[in-house]
């Protein structure tokens, strides 16, 4: 097994112990979009099923939204090559994105809403208790980033979540993968990317602007990702300004040192070497 797979396997473990993610007798759906994060998160839980001490199950799931000329076939066929367990879904929010948003607007928002109420529905028909999605490090900092620039929040993708009707449990397995190395690990496997007309066809996007501005950053100074995903992990309540935080946690109690604010005066923050992440 070469470096980048295991290095890939090794945080797709390490997040699954932190938060719970992957647990005896489970039934993963894992939703399959055709692109490369999820083909990569598909062949990973497999080879992790294989050297778990528990049994647990994955089902892969694909939804074909009915865009014109979608080559649903080519995941099928490299599905069936695989020997998976699957099933193919067809429902036409295609045509209902078009219809329903505003010209000018990004069509994300409302296509993934669909097309999570269509998952969600068939992971309980099918008895899964789990669903998996693909979205990696590089998407989580580039939620945060977009809710901070531009709905005024502080939140990113959390690694597990109940949905709000309590039926089933959301799950990251990539959260702690970079997307440099799925694209490189994509390319190595050879997967059959799908593309998606929807969101492509689409430019100067939040996300696309969002996603420049990192990759800038990034260049100046190769921890600056590295640094944002550490800093989901490492929150100092008593600096934020939330009154509904500070009465829930009592933290106008609270006393120290005012530790986050003396390491960035004294440059620690921005040299560790966190770009490894």
């Amino acid at each position: 097994m070469d470096r980048l797979t295991r290095r890939l396997m090794s945080k797709v473990a390490k997040a699954s112990q932190e938060h719970d993610l992957i647990e005896p007798g489970d039934r993963i759906m894992v939703a399959m979009s055709g692109g490369k994060d999820s083909y990569a998160m598909f062949w990973l839980l497999r080879e992790i099923r294989k050297r778990v001490p528990f049994d647990f199950e994955i089902i892969a799931v694909n939804l074909d939204q009915n865009q014109p000329g979608f080559p649903q076939h080519i995941l099928e066929d490299w599905l069936k090559a695989e020997g998976a367990e699957y099933r193919m879904l067809k429902e036409d929010t295609y045509s209902i994105v078009l219809d329903k948003t505003p010209e000018g607007k990004a069509y994300c928002s409302m296509c993934s809403r669909l097309r999570r109420g269509i998952l969600y529905n068939a992971a309980v028909d099918m008895g899964c208790n789990k669903i998996a999605l693909g979205h990696h490090r590089d998407d989580s900092i580039e939620t945060l980033m977009m809710n901070l620039l531009y709905t005024g929040q502080i939140k990113a993708m959390p690694p597990k979540l109940t949905s709000d009707d309590g039926r089933n449990i959301v799950i990251r397995p990539l959260i702690n993968c970079a997307e440099a190395d799925l694209v490189e690990f994509a390319e190595l496997m050879q997967f059959p990317i799908l593309p998606c007309n929807l969101c492509g066809s689409q430019d100067g996007l939040k996300r696309q602007r969002v996603k420049a501005l990192l990759t800038e950053l990034n260049d100046e100074n190769p921890n600056v990702r590295g640094n944002m995903f550490r800093a989901l992990s490492n929150v100092r309540p008593t600096h934020l300004l939330d009154p509904e935080l500070r009465r829930l946690y009592g933290l106008d109690n609270m006393t120290g040192d005012d530790e986050g604010l003396a390491a960035i005066e004294g440059g620690s923050m921005l040299d560790e070497g966190c770009g490894a992440f």
